[in-house]
């Protein structure tokens, strides 16, 4: 996994207008795939006060700021905790992926305890959100003929197959697609270009990994020892995360 993350991105993901509770590093970053020319995607979690969560105005619920920065183009993203929190106890495995992510920007004791407790939400059913995505991005590698989607397409069916198989996520290509001997030279060819075109015979190879890869997340998820549902005490301790952070907040501004 590259970890060419710029010095600025603590800076970066703090010019959302609300305090973060985490922010981490996601896209070709974490996939382990990011070019020389790649966009910096940070994703997190803030945190609404009371007020603007129990009135008349409510806060926003998602904050994005696109700009640009030495060159580099920022896309950063934050849900409010209690949205995240309703997300990461669904089969969401992009929240799962930016809770998880080891390139962290912003770090708290909340971000800490939602880590821990995010293995023993997990479930079988995750595998549909990597099905799911995974046929976006062949279709769109299909139309385009480019090298990123193929990539995508790649990276999200080996990172479900992992998931339902070991129970747990792992992200970097270069570590998932070590039994496609092919899929170095196809990262190494994205590293030099963001929007290239595929490598000439990629396509055929694709044309026949693809299917079989959907195949084999497909039994791994029906062979899967992950549960159908998350763990009931570990839903419990999320409520109670998101009920004791937020009073926090009304305490402290209380206490002003």
């Amino acid at each position: 996994m590259t970890t060419d993350v710029p010095p600025w991105a603590v800076e970066a993901a703090r010019l959302l207008p609300r305090p973060l509770l985490f922010a981490t590093v996601s896209g070709a970053h974490l996939y382990g795939f990011a070019s020389v020319d790649s966009d910096l995607d940070l994703r997190g979690a803030h945190l609404l006060p009371p007020a603007e969560v129990v009135g008349l105005r409510t806060g926003p619920q998602t904050l994005q700021y696109a700009g640009a920065r030495d060159g580099v183009e920022l896309d950063v993203v934050s849900h409010d905790l209690l949205k995240f929190a309703k997300l990461l106890n669904s089969r969401n495995g992009y929240v799962l992926e930016q809770l998880l992510s080891p390139l962290v920007v912003v770090t708290s004791p909340v971000h800490a305890e939602l880590t821990s407790l995010a293995p023993q939400l997990i479930t079988r059913h995750h595998a549909h959100h990597y099905l799911g995505f995974a046929a976006t991005q062949q279709n769109l590698y299909v139309k385009t003929g480019k090298l990123k989607p193929a990539l995508y397409t790649l990276r999200v069916l080996l990172t479900g197959i992992h998931l339902m198989r070991t129970g747990r996520l792992e992200t970097d290509l270069g570590v998932l697609g070590t039994g496609l001997p092919y899929v170095s030279d196809l990262i190494a060819a994205k590293r030099e270009a963001e929007q290239g075109p595929l490598p000439a015979g990629a396509g055929r190879r694709l044309a026949a990994d693809v299917p079989r890869l959907r195949a084999e997340l497909e039994t791994a998820r029906d062979m899967s020892a992950l549960p159908d549902s998350a763990d009931p005490a570990a839903v419990d301790a999320l409520h109670d995360l998101v009920v004791r952070t937020r009073l926090a907040t009304s305490c402290a501004a209380a206490n002003l």
